[in-house]
């Protein structure tokens, strides 16, 4: 059983270097454990690990940077007004609107099950609904097909059915949707 008191959340700058890791995938892997640095040193993404205080290891880790939905990320004009329509009925209308992206999201697979995937995409959403720092309306990912249910589970919806059956798929959440999960 995991302490949850005994966890934290680091942020990692460019000098940082996480030396195990191990979620089952070999490109998220590789990521945390050799690209992170180089994408936050060049303004790419920044990365986030959830580490045990007592023991160091990384339990999971998480790659953020900027997003948008964008009138190009829909088939037709009228499947984006639809779209738009949904979430701005009045107001001015606009080509695309500001969305924050998790690049990557992965537990360690000792973990797997825990609940951490979960709880991180929560914290994720929780601290940009709350504190919103820029204008953010939407959280966006690009989806592995084998994560689809994962995300249907923390509320995400696909953007549009053109990618269904594809390796990856664009989900969205809306962040005025957020309703906290209760605590146990």
């Amino acid at each position: 059983m995991m302490n949850r008191d005994a966890l934290q959340i680091r942020r990692l700058g460019a000098d940082d270097v996480v030396k195990r890791f191990d979620c089952g995938d070999e490109d998220l892997n590789d990521f945390i454990l050799t690209d992170a640095s180089l994408y936050y040193r060049v303004r790419l993404a920044t990365s986030y690990v959830l580490e045990d205080k007592t023991t160091g290891d990384v339990i999971g880790y998480f790659s953020l940077a900027h997003d948008r939905i964008s009138l190009t990320d829909f088939p037709s004009n009228s499947a984006y007004n639809r779209f738009r329509k949904q979430f701005f009925a009045q107001g001015k209308l606009f080509k695309s609107y500001p969305a924050l992206k998790i690049c990557r999201l992965a537990t360690d697979k000792r973990y797997r099950g825990s609940g951490i995937g979960a709880m991180l995409v929560n914290m994720i959403i929780a601290s940009y609904k709350n504190e919103n720092r820029a204008g953010c309306r939407f959280v966006t990912v690009d989806a592995y097909a084998d994560a689809l249910n994962f995300y249907f589970k923390q509320g995400f919806l696909p953007l549009s059915k053109e990618d269904e059956g594809a390796d990856t798929r664009l989900l969205y959440f809306d962040l005025e949707s957020f309703r906290p999960p209760l605590r146990k």
